[in-house]
């Protein structure tokens, strides 16, 4: 199928380019969400006719995009989910938390703008990018903690998984040197009962 594009489409191509796509592809996603016409000669026509509007809606909603990408680009959400103690979550986190996570904090952007590959699964700070408009792409942060005072830790820079583990690990030989000494003590009286007889 020779579609006619009216919008930049990653690795396809510009406004105005003929390219030859998959039937599925244009029927079910460029053709119904207004990124291309059919190309036959009727449509030429009128993309002809109408490129200067076309080319002047695109650069306005870049530009729109463009301004609210400034104030949105770095910002960071944080997430609460629960984990197990080595940090990998009990569930995940997709696309459609972090559009809820930036709906919440008041930043329009649609889940289908955030590209994310495979939800999140482990706690921590994680890079995602949202693209704005199809020129336009911006990258957030997402922290994702156990509790707010972990966010907070995590932003600071440490890293909470770690530092639970060296805890957990101090505490168990705290625990085994107290066991000892107990048993030390224990044979020492022994040895004093012992030499009593």
């Amino acid at each position: 199928m020779d579609v006619i594009l009216l919008e930049r489409v990653d690795k396809l191509g510009n406004i105005g380019d003929v390219v030859s796509v998959k039937n599925g592809y244009g029927r079910n996603f460029l053709l119904p969400q207004n990124k291309a016409l059919l190309a036959n000669a009727a449509n030429k026509a009128r993309f002809e006719a109408e490129r200067e509007h076309i080319e002047a809606r695109n650069a306005a909603a870049r530009e729109e995009a463009r301004k609210s990408g400034e104030e949105l680009d770095g910002v960071s959400y944080v997430l609460i989910r629960q984990s197990g103690d080595t940090g990998i979550l009990y569930g995940s986190v997709s696309a459609r938390d972090i559009a809820a996570a930036a709906a919440e904090a008041g930043h329009p952007i649609l889940r289908s703008q955030i590209e994310i590959n495979n939800p999140l699964k482990t706690i921590g700070l994680h890079k995602v990018t949202a693209r704005l408009h199809a020129e336009v792409q911006i990258e957030i942060n997402i922290n994702i903690a156990r509790s707010e005072d972990e966010a907070e830790r995590q932003a600071a820079g440490e890293n909470v998984i770690e530092a639970a583990l060296e805890a957990d690990k101090a505490e168990a030989d705290a625990q085994a040197e107290e066991m000892a000494q107990a048993a030390r003590e224990a044979a020492a009286e022994r040895g004093d009962a012992d030499e009593e007889v």
